[in-house]
């Protein structure tokens, strides 16, 4: 028995129309997520220790000499710097609400002012809303410390001074320090 040559090829073009009237799908690789922090305290012996490097806007954390995590953070930006230094954790507070600054919102929630101080005017039918410091590890006494908060761009500052954590983050630190830990701040 002998076949067309034409058989072939009409079932090859059946194929290619019949694939070609159905809806594609285009195949869209997941979009990577930046990693915003890495943890694998141990536990073990040792006091943490904090290590903050203000050119790369990373924190990186021991205990003991065991390195146990690293994370991007937002300290301050120009006008706003967060000062070089050695400190160490004088007060710890999981919910804390800044006393120097916050933004006006008005009477539906819509920010009229994101920078706004608690001495600045507020507009009629508005309000003063002071910022929130969730999980605050404070360093100074004028004001400086670390808390949760927005890293809007990994690798540069945005704070007016604070070093600011990711908010996942946060807790599990602030659970691993005590009153007394060091923190080194430098460039």
């Amino acid at each position: 028995m002998r076949i067309s040559p034409a058989i072939p090829l009409l079932a090859l073009f059946a194929a290619l129309l019949g694939s070609s009237c159905t809806p594609a799908t285009p195949l869209q690789p997941a979009k990577a997520e930046r990693v915003m922090y890495e943890w694998h305290d141990d536990g073990g012996p040792g006091q943490v220790k904090v290590r903050i490097n203000l050119k790369e806007q990373r924190a990186f954390f021991t205990r003991g000499e065991r390195p146990i995590g690293w994370t991007y953070v937002a300290t301050g930006k120009e006008g706003h710097g967060t000062p070089a230094g050695n400190y160490k954790i004088t007060e710890k507070v999981a919910d804390k609400f800044s006393n120097r600054y916050g933004w006006i919102e008005d009477e539906f929630g819509n920010v009229v002012d994101g920078d706004a101080s608690p001495g600045d005017r507020v507009p009629p039918g508005c309000r003063y809303v002071p910022a929130p410091m969730p999980y605050w590890m404070r360093l100074t006494s004028y004001g400086i410390g670390m808390h949760a908060g927005l890293i809007p761009q990994p690798g540069e500052p945005a704070s007016h001074g604070c070093i600011r954590l990711p908010k996942p983050f946060a807790p599990i630190l602030f659970d691993a320090v005590q009153v007394g830990t060091p923190v080194r701040i430098h460039y």
